[in-house]
């Protein structure tokens, strides 16, 4: 556990020089400090205002942005390392595979996740000192999202990475993975599904299994717990998991969708030819 834990401090070390961290917790930062420029805190929005208002657009920024970001930079993170020789230098040292690997796992995933968190929690502390109302199941229940946003495409970067024999490859594979996530979202995927005669089950089925979808239809359900402006998927779904059963799968698949997909990258990379 000692070769885990420095492990994970070392790749926090690395990543809060990096010029990507940088500009990674400015986004985030800035994106938060121009919605309270923009008065976000003092407008209505289907019925939300003041800090409510904030979030919901804070989550939707954020879903768009944060795949993308952790997927490049994680990508780098094994492939990179084979380029450069460190599997070489790796292999003299008494840390084992696992530790460095899931110690990579887990430092890069705090690292991800924090300033995310922190532009909420600013958010948050700001609107107490201005005595706006803090609606804290929301902003626990984003939390939750976020978390398992970052883990999920976290293990995705992480298999990417693994696979990969070199950065360009992988930051190219990163980018496809990602486009494919976007052109499988509801429209495009339910105008296919229509087409094609397929039952609204499992056309709603398909939808689920993309992540971004996962995310997207958990945020509206924060406002419109009935899903009303999703149609009639919304009847299948509700059907399928109830109210408070789908705000739990949303933060339940995700997750545990990540810890496969770094396993496996785990598997890989400990099977595979390190230098």
């Amino acid at each position: 556990m000692k070769q885990f834990w420095l492990t994970a401090r070392l790749d926090i070390v690395e990543s809060l020089r990096a010029r990507w961290f940088q500009v990674y917790t400015l986004v985030f930062g800035g994106i938060v400090a121009l919605l309270f420029l923009f008065g976000l805190t003092e407008s209505r929005v289907l019925g939300f205002i003041g800090l409510s208002r904030l979030l919901v657009t804070y989550i939707q920024l954020t879903m768009a942005i944060l795949p993308i970001f952790v997927l490049i930079t994680t990508v780098r993170s094994v492939a990179g390392d084979r380029e450069a020789g460190v599997f070489e230098y790796l292999l003299s040292l008494p840390v084992s595979l696992w530790a460095w690997f899931w110690g990579k796992f887990v430092g890069r995933y705090l690292v991800i996740f924090m300033p995310v968190f922190a532009a909420m929690a600013l958010a948050v502390a700001w609107a107490t000192v201005q005595g706006i109302e803090v609606p804290w199941e929301m902003f626990a229940y984003y939390t939750a999202l976020i978390a398992a946003m970052a883990m999920c495409f976290l293990g995705f970067g992480m298999l990417i990475s693994s696979i990969a024999r070199s950065t360009d490859v992988a930051q190219g594979a990163a980018f496809l993975v990602w486009l494919i996530f976007l052109l499988f979202l509801d429209l495009i995927l339910l105008g296919v599904m229509i087409q094609e005669r397929v039952s609204p089950e499992i056309a709603v089925t398909i939808a689920l299994a993309n992540p971004l979808q996962v995310f997207r239809t958990a945020a509206l359900s924060m406002f419109d717990p009935q899903l009303i402006v999703l149609g009639p998927s919304a009847y299948v779904i509700l059907d399928l998991f109830g109210v408070a059963g789908y705000k739990v799968f949303a933060v339940a698949y995700p997750a545990a969708l990540g810890v496969v997909s770094a396993t496996l990258g785990f598997l890989v990379f400990r099977r595979g030819d390190l230098p």
